[in-house]
């Protein structure tokens, strides 16, 4: 055995509480995990802070888009000139999207009275939105019906102009409710 007399216990007991002191007092005291620590809440706060400047931002372009759409519906709708081009034109600029596989058109077929057909013939129309049947004028809605071989007033009779403001906005519901 290495240490057999009290003595030795005392020493090595001693040399023991010594070199914790020891320890303790050499020992930075967390110095390095605190700047660690403080150093990570910087960089989380200047994401944080990030972040909300690129929501903000979000929402600024988002209100200026709204306004935009609403100013060059305001102005198709004043300034058209009857034609279903120009419907197609004001609806296509008003469209949620573009690219392949019919983004940028809308489910015309959700409209009382647009069946899968009829929704077709009107796409091959040019009348892919929902924006441009709202920008349909009587003298277009006649020329369409016309073209498409419906009678006369049934556009107006099934409110597809109504329809299609109500379901662009997003009133799912109300739609519902008042077409089911």
């Amino acid at each position: 055995m290495l240490f057999s007399t009290p003595t030795q216990f005392a020493v090595l007991a001693l040399c023991l509480v010594a070199g914790w002191l020891f320890g303790l007092a050499s020992h930075p005291g967390g110095r390095k995990w605190k700047e660690r620590y403080r150093t990570q809440e910087a960089e989380f706060k200047a994401s944080r802070e990030g972040l909300a400047t690129r929501d903000a931002r979000i929402r600024e372009l988002e209100r200026e888009r709204d306004e935009a759409l609403r100013h060059r519906a305001s102005g198709t709708a004043a300034t058209a000139v009857g034609t279903a081009a120009t419907a197609t034109a004001a609806g296509s600029s008003t469209s949620r999207g573009g690219g392949f596989f019919g983004w940028g058109r809308d489910n015309l077929s959700r409209i009382h009275g647009i069946d899968e057909p009829t929704e077709q013939a009107l796409r091959a129309e040019g009348i892919k939105t929902y924006a441009a049947i709202e920008a349909l004028t009587p003298a277009d809605e006649a020329a369409l019906e016309d073209r498409l071989g419906f009678g006369r007033g049934r556009i107006a009779q099934q409110q597809w102009r109504e329809q299609a403001a109500l379901l662009r906005e997003g009133h799912d519901e109300e739609h519902a409710r008042r077409w089911a």
